[in-house]
């Protein structure tokens, strides 16, 4: 597996990444067994830049995670996240950032954490409260690097002014490219490595999901508005072009998608979610498949026009836009 390095901030990670969230939450019943074997054959194929957050599971994706990382601390770069609760309350106080931390830390097994993020903008606070607070854990030892998910271009410069900012988690993919207007140049003018989230259209541009009654009883795509009745059946067009294309490639059409976004810049690590073992080494091969600028051009215009929002509630996650 090749490297790159996130910004300008010195941390070099895998250039593929694993998001770990669907192990635990969100995708259906969790599967501990699988869910492990698929993080020890992470480490076999070097894939070891790992991310998780406190929300997901409860806590229980931390300790999930945990148990393995005892064993591999050294292998692996480990992201994981806080500043939301389960009821998608925003937690972005110095006493939430203090609690996180050591809670966090407990459950992952170790006493540092790579690349520590904030989960979402707490709109209460003044973020520059809330990095301050966070820089103050970097200076003890128990964080390296500091994050942001889903935030703006104003609150990636505000943070940045109080301490360095590694990394900006967002959704980026082609289905959806809200931050290429605005907050990609901030990031890319500030030296921020960018980490994009659902890389593959939550699963949807893989080509798999032709049936929503396939989605089993607690999947969350099943309350999206992609996902929602007409929304999908347009967007399942717009995929069937992608994965004909990818075919024409010899590429599966998720590794067409991550490949996509890794030629937008050697500053872009994707981390595809997963919990098994099949789809994780697919994921990983994607950082061998090479596109050229006229590809590039002709597959962005194959997902043009995805209907639906983003999420199913009326919720713009602090200062970041809902779509």
């Amino acid at each position: 597996m090749k490297t790159r390095e996130l910004g300008k901030s010195g941390l070099k990670v895998s250039a593929v990444g694993l998001g770990c969230m669907p192990m635990s939450a969100f995708y259906g019943t969790p599967d501990v067994q699988e869910a492990t074997s698929t993080l020890e054959l992470a480490i076999e194929v070097g894939v070891t830049f790992w991310d998780t957050a406190e929300v997901y599971g409860a806590g229980s994706n931390e300790g999930l995670i945990g148990e393995t990382l005892q064993h591999h601390r050294a292998d692996i770069v480990l992201a994981t996240k806080f500043g939301i609760d389960t009821s998608y309350v925003m937690k972005g106080r110095p006493e939430d950032a203090y609690l996180a931390i050591d809670a966090s830390l407990r459950r992952l097994r170790t006493d540092y954490i790579d690349l520590w993020y904030l989960h979402r903008i707490d709109p209460t606070i003044a973020i520059e409260e809330t990095i301050g607070a966070m820089a103050e854990i970097v200076a003890s030892g128990k964080v390296r690097h500091l994050g942001l998910s889903e935030a703006s271009a104003e609150s990636l410069r505000r943070a940045h002014a109080v301490h360095p900012i590694a990394a900006l988690q967002s959704e980026w993919s082609l289905w959806s490219r809200v931050i290429e207007p605005e907050v990609l140049p901030v990031a890319r003018e500030l030296g921020i490595g960018l980490v994009p989230y659902s890389p593959l259209g939550r699963g949807l541009m893989t080509g798999r999901i032709t049936d929503l009654a396939a989605l089993t009883e607690g999947d969350h795509r099943l309350k999206s508005p992609r996902f929602a009745n007409e929304n999908f059946e347009h967007n399942r067009a717009l995929v069937q072009n992608f994965v004909d294309y990818a075919a024409n490639l010899n590429c599966t059409p998720g590794q067409l998608a991550i490949a996509w976004l890794m030629a937008q810049g050697d500053d872009v690590v994707p981390i595809p979610g997963t919990k098994r073992r099949t789809y994780l080494t697919e994921n990983a091969a994607a950082a061998d498949v090479v596109i050229t600028p006229a590809q590039l051009d002709e597959v962005s215009l194959l997902m043009s026009g995805v209907a639906g929002a983003r999420y199913g509630w009326n919720h713009t996650y602090g200062d970041s836009p809902a779509r």
